[in-house]
This record gives C-alpha cells, structure tokens and sequence, in this order.
C-alpha cells in the first residue's frame, strides 16, 4: 500500500526534516531502510505510530484509476500491508479513496509472501524477494529497491501495460506465460496480490 497506492515518503520526510532540522529523501536512499540516513536514526518510525498518520496520505498518479481497471479486467486484487499501529488510519484510507473495492479484500500482515496470489506489486525488496519463490513479484521502482532483479515499473500505466501483456499471453498459451513470467523487464508495481477472476 505505502510508496504502491499513497505518498508515505513524501508526508513522512517532510514532518521529519521539519521537526530535527534534517534533509533526507528518496533520491539519496540507495538502500531499504530510512534509519540508515536519519540523524535521529530509528526515532524516524515513531511518526508512524502517531494516530492518523496513514489516514490522509495523497495517492499515488494513477494508483486509484489502476486498481479500478484491474477490477474491472476480472482481477481479484488484495491490499496487503504492515502496520502496527495504523490499521484503522489505513482502512479509513482504502474506504475514502477505494470505495469499490471490497474492504475484506485489505489484508494486515508482514510477511506478503504468506499470502496466496499470482502477483504481488511492492515497494520493498525483501518481500518483493521472498515473494519472487511463489508468484510474479513486480517492483514500484525507488533508489532503495534498485538491487532487485526482477520486473520493475516506474508507474502504474507501466504495471497495467505489464499485466495486460502478461495475461494476454496467459490466454494465449500457458507456455508463452510461463515464458513471460521468468523474463526479466523493467517495472514495479503495488503492495498486494491479485489473480485473475475464474469466468
């Protein structure tokens, strides 16, 4: 969900370099891991306990448009996420800006790779990494997840391209997907999983 369907950075950073004087951001953030860059080091998570942090995050450019028409492709997209303290900023969050979509299909939990499905679109390399073993892990391209081989993205009209080439190629021929789904492209995409809906 955060950095795949909403801004968390961009919220995050700016309180943070506003309160201790600091200058972090996205572009000089090679590796996973904000506290590697933070004067203040690991005090930098506590803003994401503060109640009604999640809940008025911008969305990403495309992010409410794309799930729509995953949706109406027949994808069964679910909303993985972690939060520890934000669960109910974050469903807030999904009903005001995704209100088509099903609220039990929005998932709590760290370990994305536990959750069964075809594709997981995500931001962070170690689960884009222990999901790759199980399914299509496709990455939102940022500076911190740029050591990840797999398909990369760099917004979501290149995910959706990605997918309808995908699942065109799956109707096609099972061989051609299999085929597609080992190649190596360049996109990234957002943190869930999905699977196409049975006819």
């Amino acid at each position: 969900m955060d950095g795949v369907l909403c801004d968390l950075a961009g919220k995050w950073f700016a309180l943070y370099n506003k309160e201790h004087h600091d200058h972090i951001d996205l572009a000089h953030m090679p590796e996973w891991g904000p506290h590697l860059y933070a004067k203040k080091g690991k005090a930098i998570y506590r803003y994401l306990s503060r109640p009604g942090f999640f809940r008025d995050l911008a969305p990403l450019p495309g992010a409410i448009d794309g799930v729509n028409r995953l949706l109406e492709a027949g994808f069964d997209v679910v909303i993985v996420t972690a939060a520890r303290n934000g669960q109910r900023d974050k469903r807030l969050w999904v009903e005001e800006h995704l209100p088509f979509l099903d609220t039990r299909n929005l998932i709590f939990a760290h370990r994305k790779e536990l959750i069964r499905g075809d594709v997981l679109f995500d931001d962070a390399p170690h689960n884009l990494t222990a999901f790759a073993p199980y399914g299509l892990a496709v990455a939102m391209a940022y500076p911190y997840n740029q050591s990840y081989e797999g398909h990369r993205v760099h917004s979501w009209t290149e995910f959706l391209t990605l997918m309808n080439h995908l699942f065109v190629c799956d109707e096609a021929s099972t061989d051609t997907r299999q085929d597609v789904r080992t190649a190596r492209s360049t996109s990234e995409v957002i943190a869930g999983s999905m699977k196409k809906r049975s006819p």
